[in-house]
């Protein structure tokens, strides 16, 4: 999937990706798409419920080849 920016949070647990995803929306302009790169499991959920409560449309979710949780999210 085609995205503007990227936000390695891998080895950082709750709430950090999602405070690095949050900010990094926050610079860009609306239909510009991020994709975030997390370790901590707890992270799945956390996306699911940031998408709902801000807004931003999680596009994609899933794992990458290096162990690490992939998400991609639209800002609104």
């Amino acid at each position: 999937m085609d995205f503007d920016k990227e936000v390695d949070a891998r080895g950082l647990t709750c709430p950090l990706p999602i405070l690095r995803a949050k900010k990094m929306l926050a610079e860009m302009t609306p239909g510009q798409v991020v994709r975030v790169l997390a370790t901590d499991p707890g992270s799945v959920k956390d996306f699911q419920a940031f998408a709902k409560q801000t807004g931003n449309e999680l596009l994609q979710q899933g794992e990458t080849a290096g162990q690490a949780f992939e998400f991609f999210l639209r800002r609104k």
